[in-house]
């Protein structure tokens, strides 16, 4: 009986020790996933802002008409 309570013992210490383990990984996941959806974000305002800038230059071409 004791055998199987030291078992059983051990066996919720590690699954607390994983439980926790886990949370300490996803909360690092969320903050790296949030900086990647940030930098995204800044990525495609570039973007926005290079097509914007190409547009006018292309309009200001002279036409060869």
């Amino acid at each position: 009986m004791k055998a199987e309570l030291k078992s059983l013992e051990d066996n919720v210490s590690l699954l607390i020790e994983l439980y926790q383990d886990s949370r300490l990984e996803n909360n690092q996941l969320r903050e790296e996933l949030a900086t990647s959806h940030a930098q995204c974000e800044a990525l495609h305002e570039k973007i926005n802002i290079a097509a914007s800038r190409l547009e006018t230059l292309i309009l200001e071409l002279p036409n060869n008409e």
